[in-house]
Order: structure tokens, then C-alpha cells, then sequence
């Protein structure tokens, strides 16, 4: 029996000293009662020939396992389970960090057993992987869980570098942006807008799976990424031909116009789409992108919801409409901007006008070198950029001061009403109206002599701006649409429409004396625009003929260079005095 005992003992000495996990078993205070050689040839680089006690030898790389073991309160049991442990480089070999993975069991009251294993490669593979997660983590965006702007680049200059693949291939960047984003996010919330965003980007990839619709399935597949905050775009690859882009464009914009159900809300978000293609010859990532993103925005300018192939052309617009919004800060702050004032006159009798019924408030540049800008060459360009609501409240700002400089100069005789333009930026911008009352007490303008004008394809787009009108409304701002007969609304819903004011556009009324038609028009308009007790205006008259018809038509007011162009204060202030307004100053 005793030798079998003794067999079954040096047993388990040798199997201790033959097993690749290094191995010890030590007193309860860490002395080292046993360890096998794996054991001591792993820890002999940094015991330092000191191996009394194992606590010691580990306290520079494990300096908590001396307390865990102290403070373990269960007779036996478990105290760590590979804990993670690093040793200093070369400890295994020459400059390679070492790792182990260190495991104490409590065996009794009086002894632990310690078992360290090299870890070293299984954890340089887990960093690797970790690593490979991190990027393509970084190539996917969150919200949508499809490419982002950096994986769109990659890709993009991926295909540009395949200088050969140019002879008989090509590829294009399909740029897209929300029309209606902010509206969005305004009326319904954030987490609407991020639901529209996810619906997007599903419906983009379900239109693209199919792409061997337009006879393309041999060829590589596209891909749909997330460029920005409302912005995708589309990488199609290996396109022969330019009817095959479109083709795909088409599909895609028809996919994106169908509305979108979120929750008990049906919500049509439109897209403005730019194309570039790299089929000429190797590029930049950049530059195509950007390409393709001028391309969006000439889609935008022209109505949105549809689009729009890159020309060169395109790219110097561009240019000059970058300097422009250079010139147009330095602008804002050099003061270069000024205002002009139109008058709108009353239609009392054919004898008998009112000069004084109001004045329409227009912006105008006066550049350094180029001379007055024409307001065209500038408005969009502030709408775009941004600038349009510094510029809009500088206006208002100055009209409403000289408005009240005419009421103290010329009594009851001053204009009664000062009408200004509100640009669809402006109406989206939700702090405008607080900015706009802030600048009413602070000119002591009344509410009730400012009229703000709206484009009337700008009042019927969506609920969101209607609310915005009745908020103005409500604050006793009046309304007015302007170039009423050039939108999409109609005289049926004009009374849903919260104006006091209609002004019909100067198409219409430059006719008026030699059509028929339009003079029907006309008469239609101020009908229904009487009948719900609005006032109408007619815009654009240029000549007594025009006039003597609109008067006949019962129009309530007139506006047009047959009584004055857009005058600056001071001269509207001597129109008014030379027709017998006030008294001479």
C-alpha cells in the first residue's frame, strides 16, 4: 500500500514538471512550497533570483493578488480566475511583451495552488480583432448602421486609383440631401427625424439590391452610405453608360418620394440629387464628391425634388458664389448693405390715389469696387450660406427705424403700413419671431403697421410653416402673399392660408389691359380675395393703361414704377413731401 502510495506521488511530480502550465503551490503567506520548472522559467526574469515568496515576486506586476489572497475569507475556493498579468518585454523573449494569465485557488486554510499560463498570443489576437471591430466600427454609422462619410471616401479613391479600369469602365457618386430635413426634425421631433433617416437608408438599400434591373448584375455592387446629418450618397461602379446612372437615379428618387410612416404620422421627406462621374480618366475622392454635391445643389436651386448631372460649368458657378458669400460677410460687417423703399399706393378713386397707403422694404448691396449687386446675385447665395437671417433682421431693423422716423416727420400723413420680405430660411428658423418682436420694441414699431410677405408656395408648403404664419399672426404682425399666381395653391384654399393681404404677381397684371384672360384672372382673384375680407395688391405696374384696368377691377392697391421705383429713405421722404405729405422739413 505504501508503495503504491509513494508510486501515485511521484506520479504527480512528474506530471507537475512535465505539464506546460506553469504551476506552485504556496503557504498561506505566499511562501513557495513547490513550483515545476514551466513555473520558474516564466518568473525567474523578474524574481530577481528572490523566489521565498511568491507575493514578492509578483508584487511589480500583480501587486494586488498579495491582499486578494489575505483578504479571501472562505476556506477553500476560488480567489482569481485568469487574472490578466504583464510582465516586462523580454521576459519571454526579446522585446514581446509578455501576458499570463494567473489563476489562485484556495486549497485549505493553510495552502494555495497558483497557475500561470502564457497568454501572450491569444491576446495579441484578441487586439487584433478588437482592432479590426474598431475599424470597420469607425466605417459604419450608428443611426443607420450603413457606410459613413470616411468608408464612402475610401472606397471612392479605391476605385479612382484603378487608373486602367478607366478604359472600360466607370463610376459615379450619387449625392442626396433632404429636402425638408429640418421641417422635419421641427414639427415632429428628433426621434421622427432619426426614424425618416433609418427609413431612408432601407429603402436606398432595397432599391439598390435589385441592380441588375437596369442590366448591370455582373458588376460590382453599389454602395449606400450616410455622408452627414441628412446627406447619402450612392457609389455605383463598373457604369458603361450615362442612360444606366440615370436609369438608377430615377428608381432611386421615385423610392424616396413615397411618404414615410412613422408612428400615427405620414411624413413625405423629397430629395435634391447631384451625379458626378469619373468615367473621363482617374480623379480625386474629393473632388468628385464635391462635384457631386455642387450637382445637388443646382438641383435644389432649381425646386429640389429631383436631379441634377454635373457639368463643368457648374463648378465655376460655384466659385463665384463662394466669393460671393465671402463679400457679403465682409458686407454685413463694413455695412455695405442699405435699404430701399417702394411705395405702395392706395386706389381710393381713379381721381383720387393715396400716396401714403404703405412702402415695401427691398435689400440692396452697394459693393466697393463692382457697384450696386443686384439683390438675384446675392439672395440665394445668403439663403444657402446662411447669412439670409443676419441680413433679414438687419432689414427689419433699419425699415422699422425709418418707418417710425416718417411717423414723427410726417404725422398721419407718414406711410401707415411697411411691408418686408420673409425668405423660406427665415420662416424655417424657429427663434425668428422672438428676434422679430425683440426688434419691434426695441424701434417701438407697432405689430399692426408691419406686414411680413410670404411667396405663396412658401405659405401652402407644410404645416410647420403655416404654424409659424399663425404665430406671427398671433404676435399682431399682418401677412400678405406675395406673387400670388405663381405657386401651387389655389383660389379654393386661399382661406386656408392665415393672410390678410394679397398680391398678385406682375405676369398677371403686366397683361391685364391687352388679355382677356388674365384680366379674367384677376377679377377672379380680387373676388374671392374680397369675399374672405382680404385686400388685394396689384404688383408691376408700369404703364396708366394697366393701372385704369386693375382700379376697374377693384383692386385695393397698386405698386409698380408707374408711381415710383425703390427709393433710399431720404428720397421716398421727398416723394411724399413733393405730394403734398407733411409739411417742408
Amino acid at each position: 500500500m505504501e508503495v503504491r502510495e509513494t508510486d501515485a506521488y511521484e506520479g504527480l511530480i512528474e506530471f507537475l514538471y512535465r505539464v506546460p502550465i506553469a504551476l506552485a503551490q504556496l503557504s498561506a503567506s505566499g511562501g513557495i512550497e513547490m513550483l515545476n520548472p514551466k513555473c520558474a522559467q516564466l518568473l525567474m526574469p523578474i524574481a530577481g533570483g528572490q523566489m521565498e515568496n511568491m507575493f514578492d515576486v509578483l508584487a511589480g506586476v500583480a501587486p494586488e493578488l498579495r491582499r486578494m489572497a489575505l483578504e479571501f475569507g472562505a476556506p477553500s475556493g476560488t480567489v482569481c480566475d485568469a487574472m490578466r498579468v504583464h510582465l516586462p518585454a523580454g521576459s519571454l523573449a526579446p522585446d514581446v511583451p509578455a501576458i499570463l494569465a494567473l489563476t489562485l485557488v484556495k486549497l485549505d486554510p493553510e495552502r494555495f495552488m497558483m497557475a500561470l499560463q502564457d497568454v501572450t498570443r491569444e491576446a495579441e489576437r484578441e487586439q487584433q480583432q478588437l482592432a479590426q471591430e474598431l475599424r470597420q466600427a469607425a466605417h459604419i454609422d450608428s443611426l443607420t448602421h450603413i457606410p459613413n462619410r470616411l468608408a464612402v471616401r475610401e472606397k471612392l479613391q479605391e476605385i479612382v486609383n484603378r487608373v486602367p479600369y478607366f478604359a472600360s469602365r466607370s463610376c459615379a457618386v450619387l449625392f442626396m440631401n433632404c429636402d425638408r430635413f429640418r421641417q422635419i426634425n421641427d414639427a415632429f421631433g428628433n426621434g421622427v427625424g432619426d426614424q425618416v433617416l433609418q427609413q431612408i437608408a432601407d429603402r436606398l438599400r432595397l432599391t439598390l439590391r435589385h441592380y441588375d434591373v437596369v442590366g448591370l448584375s455582373s458588376q460590382p455592387m453599389p454602395m449606400t452610405a450616410r455622408f452627414g446629418s441628412d446627406e447619402f450618397v450612392v457609389i455605383l461602379d463598373g457604369i458603361r453608360r450615362i442612360e444606366d446612372i440615370t436609369s438608377v437615379a430615377a428608381r432611386v428618387m421615385r423610392e424616396l418620394q413615397a411618404p414615410h410612416q412613422v408612428g400615427q404620422h405620414q411624413i413625405i421627406c423629397p430629395v435634391s440629387m447631384g451625379i458626378a462621374t469619373c468615367g473621363d480618366g482617374p480623379s480625386d475622392a474629393d473632388i468628385l464628391l464635391q462635384d457631386a454635391n455642387i450637382a445637388m445643389a443646382e438641383a435644389k436651386r432649381a425646386g429640389g425634388a429631383r436631379f441634377c448631372l454635373f457639368e463643368p460649368e457648374m463648378r465655376e458657378r460655384a466659385v463665384r458664389r463662394g466669393g460671393i458669400e465671402a463679400e457679403l460677410r465682409r458686407a454685413l460687417q463694413e455695412e455695405q448693405l442699405f435699404v430701399v423703399y417702394q411705395p405702395v399706393v392706395g386706389f381710393a378713386s381713379r381721381s383720387d390715389i393715396d400716396h401714403g397707403a404703405g412702402v415695401e422694404a427691398l435689400v440692396r448691396w452697394r459693393h466697393p469696387q463692382r457697384g450696386l449687386v443686384s439683390p438675384v446675385d446675392f439672395i440665394g447665395v445668403a439663403e444657402e450660406s446662411g447669412l439670409i437671417g443676419a441680413i433679414g433682421d438687419f432689414v427689419l431693423r433699419t425699415a422699422c427705424r425709418d418707418f417710425m422716423q416718417w411717423q414723427r416727420l410726417l404725422g398721419p400723413a407718414a406711410p401707415r403700413s411697411l411691408a418686408v420680405n420673409l425668405s423660406r430660411a427665415q420662416l424655417s428658423d424657429p427663434d425668428m419671431g422672438l428676434r422679430f418682436m425683440e426688434i419691434l420694441r426695441s424701434t417701438e414699431m407697432p405689430p399692426s403697421a408691419l406686414q411680413l410677405e410670404v411667396t405663396e408656395s412658401l405659405a401652402a408648403q407644410d404645416e410647420t410653416m403655416l404654424e409659424r404664419l399663425r404665430e406671427l399672426r398671433a404676435n399682431g404682425i399682418r401677412l400678405a402673399l406675395d406673387d400670388f399666381g405663381t405657386g401651387y395653391s389655389s383660389l379654393s384654399c386661399l382661406h386656408l392660408l392665415p393672410v390678410e393681404t394679397v398680391k398678385i404677381d406682375r405676369s398677371f397684371v403686366s397683361q391685364v389691359d391687352t388679355s382677356s384672360h388674365h384680366r379674367v384672372l384677376i377679377d377672379a382673384t380680387v373676388r374671392v380675395a374680397h369675399s374672405l375680407n382680404m385686400i388685394t395688391v396689384a404688383e408691376g405696374i408700369e404703364t396708366e393703361a394697366q393701372a385704369e384696368a386693375v382700379q376697374e377691377l377693384a383692386c385695393d392697391k397698386g405698386q409698380g414704377y408707374l408711381f415710383s421705383r425703390p427709393l433710399p429713405a431720404e428720397e421716398l421722404l421727398a416723394w411724399l413731401l413733393a405730394r403734398g405729405y407733411g409739411k417742408s422739413i
